[in-house]
C-alpha cells in the first residue's frame, strides 16, 4: 500500500471522529454558552479543542471563540475563572469593580450557577433527541417482524417449545413489532421470566421462557446480555420501511434516547455489581474505528453515533465528580445548604482528586483500546 493509500485510510477514521467528537463537544459547550448569556454572565473564550490556537475570532460581547488543535473536547471560560474548569480566579477576583463582578460566574446566585453548569448535559440530550427525530423524519424506520425462523440448540427458547414459523406479538403482556423491539427486552432481562406471546399457524399461545446472560461482542467491546435463542434470516418478506409524521418522530426519539440511558445506566450498574466487565469501556481509539466504520455506512449511521455518544457525554459529566460538571452540581448543592460555598481549599483538593479520576479513566479507557488492537494484530483470543 503506498504512503497516500494509507494517509487516505487513516484519514477515513479520523475526519468522521473528529466530525462526531466536535458536534457532541460544541453543543456541550454551546449549552454552558447560552444559558451563562442569559443568566447576564460575560464569557471571555468558547474554545472547540484544547492547545494552540488554530483560528479565532472576538464577537461584540467581547467572547473570544478558537478552534484548538487538540480536537479531544472544549470548554466555554467565563469571566472570572482561572480556566475553563470553572475554577474562580481569585487573585483577579479581588480586583475586580462591582461592574466586573456583576457579570462574573463565581458571583452568580447559586441556581444561576446550578443552571449553567447543568445545560452542558442537558444540551447533549437535547441534541441526540434532534438527531434521532431527523433520522426517524427524514429515512422511517426498517422494522424486522419478529418471527422465528430458527431456533438454537439447547437455547431458552427451545426449552420453552419455540418454533420456526413463530410470530412473536407480546412479551409479558406488551406489544411487540419487530425484531430489534424483542431483542431488546430480552437483553435487558437475563435470568428472569418473560411471558411470550405467540401466534402459531394463526393459533394464539403463550410460551415462558428465561433469557440466559451471555457474552456478546459489539462495536464497543463484549457486554454481558439475555439471550433467548431464536434467529430470523431478514427474510425480505418480513422487512418494512415504517415512516413517522413529526410528532411521532419526536416521541420515537425521545423513547430511543431513554432506551440509551437505561441501557448505559444498567452497563454502570453491573459493573458495580462485578455482573459485567470493563471490556466494553472504549477510548478514542475505539470511537475513531467507530466512527469511520458508521461513515462507510452512511451519514444516517454516523449521526446516530454522534447521538449515541452525545447521550454518554452528558450521562458522564453529570456523575458527582469534581472537575466534572456533576461535581460542580454537588457542590452547589452543599452551598445552597449550608448557605456558604465550600471553602476553597476542600473545592482545590476536590478538583485534584476529579481530575485524577478523570485521567486514571482516560488511560484505562485507551489502554482497552490498545490491548484490544494487539489482540487483533495477534490473532490472540
Amino acid at each position: 500500500m503506498s504512503v497516500l493509500m494509507q494517509v487516505w485510510a487513516i484519514a477515513g477514521y479520523i475526519v468522521p471522529f473528529i466530525f462526531v467528537l466536535s458536534l457532541v463537544v460544541f453543543f456541550h459547550e454551546l449549552g454552558h454558552f447560552l444559558i451563562g448569556r442569559w443568566c447576564g454572565v460575560k464569557v471571555d473564550a468558547f474554545s472547540l479543542g484544547f492547545g494552540p490556537e488554530i483560528f479565532g475570532f472576538d464577537d461584540r460581547y467581547g467572547t473570544h471563540w478558537r478552534l484548538a488543535i487538540l480536537p479531544l473536547g472544549g470548554y466555554v471560560k467565563f469571566h472570572g475563572d482561572a480556566n475553563g474548569a470553572s475554577m474562580t480566579d481569585q487573585a483577579a477576583a479581588d480586583l475586580m469593580s462591582a461592574q466586573e463582578r456583576s457579570v462574573s460566574f463565581f458571583a452568580q446566585k447559586v441556581w444561576k450557577r446550578a443552571a449553567i453548569v447543568a445545560a452542558g448535559p442537558i444540551a447533549n440530550f437535547i441534541l441526540a433527541i434532534v438527531i434521532f427525530t431527523g433520522i426517524f423524519y427524514v429515512n422511517g424506520r426498517a422494522i424486522l417482524l419478529p418471527t422465528v425462523d430458527s431456533v438454537a440448540a439447547g437455547s431458552s427458547a427451545e426449552a420453552a417449545g419455540f418454533q420456526p414459523g413463530d410470530l412473536i406479538v407480546s412479551i409479558d403482556g406488551t406489544k411487540v413489532d419487530s425484531f430489534e423491539e424483542m431483542q431488546r427486552i430480552v437483553q435487558t432481562a437475563s435470568d428472569t421470566q418473560l411471558v411470550f406471546g405467540i401466534d402459531r399457524n394463526g393459533k394464539a399461545m403463550e410460551l415462558v421462557a428465561i433469557p440466559h446472560r451471555r457474552d456478546v461482542v459489539t462495536a464497543f467491546g463484549t457486554t454481558r446480555v439475555g439471550i433467548l435463542g431464536v434467529q430470523s434470516k431478514g427474510k425480505p418478506e418480513n422487512w418494512h420501511i415504517q415512516h413517522y409524521g413529526f410528532a411521532d418522530s419526536v416521541k420515537l426519539a425521545g423513547s430511543e434516547t431513554w432506551y440509551v440511558v437505561a441501557r448505559t445506566g444498567g452497563y454502570l450498574k453491573g459493573l458495580f455489581a462485578g455482573t459485567e466487565t470493563t471490556d466494553q469501556l472504549s477510548g478514542p481509539i475505539r470511537i475513531a474505528e467507530v466512527s469511520g466504520a458508521m461513515a462507510k455506512v452512511g451519514l444516517g449511521a454516523l449521526l446516530n453515533l454522534a447521538a449515541i455518544l452525545s447521550i454518554s457525554v452528558g450521562m458522564l459529566n453529570l456523575f458527582p465528580i469534581p472537575l466534572l460538571d456533576g461535581g460542580h452540581l454537588f457542590y452547589y448543592a452543599v452551598e445552597a445548604v449550608r448557605g456558604e460555598a465550600m471553602n476553597e481549599r476542600a473545592q482545590q483538593f476536590g478538583f485534584k482528586v476529579g481530575l485524577m479520576l478523570v485521567t486514571s479513566l482516560m488511560i484505562f479507557a485507551t489502554y482497552n483500546d490498545v490491548l484490544r488492537l494487539t489482540r487483533q494484530f495477534m490473532h490472540w483470543g
